[in-house]
């Protein structure tokens, strides 16, 4: 096996110039990775429907003060509950709901305005155009108001390791997402939804909030997933394996793909159920929606991926 080149932190922030899709769909596009989900490929994914099953890859979202629950947990707030409901007649119960969803509990879209670097966001916008007052005025959660259908692949990487989960800090690499193809009998093609099963959710369902860090993509990956063409990457982690060993940039991932790259991202996932229906019909291929809520200059959302076979 060749030697596994690990690069320099100078080299994954050369990546924000040289892996960039600035203008790649002319200056003013918002649209990032999505352009290369076509017709054909949301087409491609409908004639991946056989069995007409449908499964949530999302977390159950739950009212909770807890280790990884790193800003304001989720507030969940009765306006009308069933006891004042009258015995005879109409009534009603209603409720708020609250998320400060960024973070490694709630599943959610990142729209392509969460991340900036030296003051640009993706495509050159300059980050100011996200403000206190206006909120986000480009590149904003509505980009994707039509929703992601495409193909969706699951690549199980717990699974090929032969483990239950990967640990905090373990990050895969170009070797690890092409051996789980193999062992599949699949491959990621341009604009492709990447879903990646490091088995961290089943952690702390089984184990509890983990104290601190997470597996996740090293950033050795991201040239592989420009190369490949891939739309947008979903995960039972949020992406980065923290600590990741780039100090200066943090989250390369997060930063050069979402930045750099346009690319989109689910963060805090799930792939248990869906790692079980992939198992029984031995098929690893599906098609993928996911239909963001309209919340005006919002900067991503919570969500609720389907995978459907």
């Amino acid at each position: 096996m060749a030697t596994r080149q690990i690069p320099t932190e100078d080299e994954v922030i050369s990546w924000m110039d040289s892996l960039s899709n600035w203008g790649r769909w002319g200056k003013d596009d918002q649209l990032g990775t999505l352009n290369l989900i076509t017709d054909a490929k949301r087409a491609q994914a409908a004639a991946l429907v056989k069995e007409g099953i449908s499964v949530s890859c999302s977390r159950l979202i739950v009212p909770e003060h807890a280790a990884d629950v790193t800003s304001i947990p989720p507030l969940h707030y009765m306006i009308r509950a069933g006891d004042t409901v009258p015995a005879e007649g109409p009534g009603g119960t209603s409720d708020f709901l609250g998320f400060s969803y960024h973070g490694l509990t709630i599943s959610h879209l990142d729209a392509l305005c969460h991340q900036a670097w030296n003051g640009k966001l993706y495509n050159g916008f300059d980050a100011s155009l996200v403000g206190s007052e206006s909120k986000a005025t480009v590149l904003n959660i509505d980009v994707a108001k039509d929703g992601i259908i495409t193909r969706g692949v699951m690549l199980d990487i717990a699974k090929v390791r032969g483990v239950d989960w990967l640990e905090a800090g373990e990050g895969v690499f170009v070797e690890d997402l092409e051996a789980a193809e193999k062992a599949q009998g699949v491959r990621l093609e341009e604009g492709d939804a990447l879903m990646l099963r490091l088995g961290w959710y089943k952690r702390r369902l089984e184990k509890g909030a983990p104290e601190s860090g997470r597996p996740g993509l090293h950033a050795e990956t991201l040239p592989w997933l420009k190369e490949r063409g891939i739309s947008l990457v979903a995960g039972d982690a949020s992406q980065d394996a923290e600590p990741s060993g780039y100090p200066a940039i943090g989250l390369p991932i997060h930063r050069v793909g979402i930045v750099g790259m346009g690319l989109w991202l689910i963060d805090a996932g799930n792939c248990e159920e869906l790692a079980a229906v992939c198992e029984r019909l031995s098929r690893y291929e599906f098609m993928f929606i996911v239909a963001p809520l309209r919340f005006k200059n919002a900067t991503g959302s919570p969500t609720n991926p389907l995978a459907v076979f």
